[in-house]
């Protein structure tokens, strides 16, 4: 291919709407060279199933974030160029099923950070996210206000939603158990859930990075340092995270053959794409850190 392409319009999660003033979108690149070329961004694609070959310009100065998926190397001078700009440049997994480097925080600006830190100090506000976030993952408001009873309603929901999907999907179920200490010590349902949960945990960091928001300020999950990554992650868990685990727990078991980590994470890739997860965790985030939209629920 003769000179240089210019990607059209918004490619992969381009589509998320990032709130800055000068610049939209995110960037995902897979299978090929980011490199400047007399002082431009340019792209080698190999090509994949994302992108046809060639050698594409880049319009850096209007991209939030670039996400390097496998196969992609980059330049030194390309994080010397995107730093002076401010774009975000994170290698992921496919899909964006594993989010394996932290870009700088805030993309020169603290809005998000600083609202969402006010919300998390505000004991009443903490808990309305919190109930917020139910209200998502379950379509009801629940009248309960202390976070136990909350977690509490939670579990017994989501220990019903276990059942109901082992039975959707013919997966023997016996219960969820999960040994942080050794997570492989279990059987093959627990394990393709823990999979699914590990992926779908990692399409939050990106989204919860692409804000510049708080990982360690969870409003329902405490004491870890992404405990609002886990937030964003839960409000996933019946839509996502347990099908996508017994969907593939059955494939599994009807080829011994196949790897499960292998196949739950290729599977997450492609419902993270079919469902454009990532843009709307993205909104998600957005509608519970923006303070004109609270409301205060009774």
């Amino acid at each position: 291919m003769t000179g240089s392409a210019l990607f059209k319009g918004r490619l992969g999660l381009a589509e998320s709407r990032i709130p800055h003033r000068d610049r939209h979108g995110l960037l995902w690149l897979e299978r090929g060279n980011l490199y400047v070329k007399e002082g431009s961004l340019h792209f080698l694609a190999a090509g994949s199933d994302q992108i046809a070959p060639g050698d594409y310009a880049i319009p850096y100065q209007t991209i939030s974030f670039i996400l390097m998926g496998p196969g992609t190397t980059v330049s030194h001078d390309v994080l010397r160029i995107l730093a002076r700009h401010g774009t975000l440049l994170a290698a992921i997994g496919e899909g964006g099923v594993k989010f394996y480097t932290a870009p700088p925080m805030g993309q020169g600006r603290s809005e998000v950070a600083r609202t969402h830190a006010a919300l998390w100090a505000n004991k009443k506000r903490r808990i309305e996210i919190a109930r917020r976030m139910y209200m998502y993952r379950f379509g009801e408001v629940s009248r309960h206000k202390d976070i136990e009873v909350l977690r509490g309603i939670e579990g017994a929901r989501i220990k019903k939603m276990y059942e109901i999907l082992a039975r959707k999907y013919g997966v023997p179920w016996k219960g969820r158990r999960y040994n942080r200490a050794s997570p492989e010590d279990t059987d093959l349902p627990n394990m393709a859930i823990n999979h699914a949960a590990t992926f779908v945990e990692a399409a939050a960091d990106i989204a919860v990075a692409a804000l510049g928001a708080l990982p360690p300020l969870g409003f329902i999950h405490e004491g870890s340092s992404n405990a609002f990554t886990l937030d964003v992650a839960d409000m996933w868990r019946t839509e996502i995270t347990i099908p996508l685990a017994f969907s593939v727990a059955r494939r599994v078991l009807d080829d011994l053959g196949l790897t499960l980590e292998r196949e739950v994470r290729k599977e997450a890739a492609i419902w993270f794409r079919k469902h454009k997860l990532i843009p709307a965790m993205i909104d998600r985030i957005r509608d519970l850190l923006n303070e004109r939209d609270h409301h205060s629920y009774s």
